[in-house]
């Protein structure tokens, strides 16, 4: 470590690459503050932490940092995300590889490797958010300024996850065990950023084989009360 601090600039851009594990983590809701209605114009809520020393010094940044060697790249992720979220998702997957030559400006090179997660409220249960002011969840419609290439990396994991949801009903790991069909479709609302039909997800959602009912209703409401459903097929991670 002291042998790479007395390298100049050029010296270090000759050494061979870093590896760095960066997490795009995502929730309906900021955990800090007041739930609200879900629509299309929701957004969703990832954690970021702003950066104390150059490069970037200010600017906000994913959850991450180098790998250990005693490490693997997953419970690098998972306990950086931990660490800034103070909870453990239910679902982390690799995302994609970030090389660029020039993302590491005149330092020695850093690849990437993305990941993207889940959190769901019952993640949240019982646990004590991190109280530091250099750590923030921000909505994805009204991002600060990022260092690095994270904005890319946050773009890349919000497609991921439209492109999921568009195939399974992914939406399941942002909800209770049990909910109704109003809100799993509202979830995919707010994922695809765009309304969407209740005649049609309904039909959709129920065809799908995923969903079974709870054989529970909504309690408390004037209207005719909606069924609860459960997703009971084992997935395929």
């Amino acid at each position: 470590m002291f042998g790479l601090q007395r390298l100049n600039v050029a010296e270090r851009q000759r050494l061979g690459p870093m590896v760095a594990v960066s997490t795009v983590a995502f929730a309906l809701h900021n955990p800090t503050g007041t739930p609200t209605e879900l629509n299309a114009d929701s957004g969703l809520w990832i954690p970021l932490v702003r950066r104390v020393r150059d490069p970037f010094y200010g600017a906000w940044a994913l959850p991450g940092g180098p790998t250990q060697w005693n490490q693997t790249l997953g419970e690098t992720a998972r306990e950086t995300l931990v660490a800034a979220s103070g909870a453990t998702p239910n679902y982390l997957e690799q995302l994609y590889a970030f090389g660029s030559v020039e993302r590491s400006a005149e330092a020695q090179r850093m690849v990437t490797i993305a990941y993207w997660a889940q959190f769901r409220p019952q993640d949240f249960a019982g646990t004590e958010l991190p109280d530091d002011p250099n750590i923030a969840w921000w909505n994805t419609r009204e991002l600060p300024e990022l260092a690095f290439d994270h904005a890319e990396i946050i773009r890349a994991g919000i497609t991921r996850l439209q492109k999921r949801a568009e195939q399974t009903l992914i939406a399941h790991r942002f909800l209770e065990e049990s909910f109704t069909l109003t809100q799993l479709r509202r979830v995919h609302e707010a994922i695809g950023g765009k309304g969407l039909d209740p005649a049609n997800f309904r039909r959709q959602a129920l065809a799908s084989g995923e969903l079974e009912a709870t054989g529970t209703t909504e309690a408390g409401t004037k209207h005719r009360p909606a069924k609860y459903y459960r997703f009971f097929i084992s997935e395929k991670e």
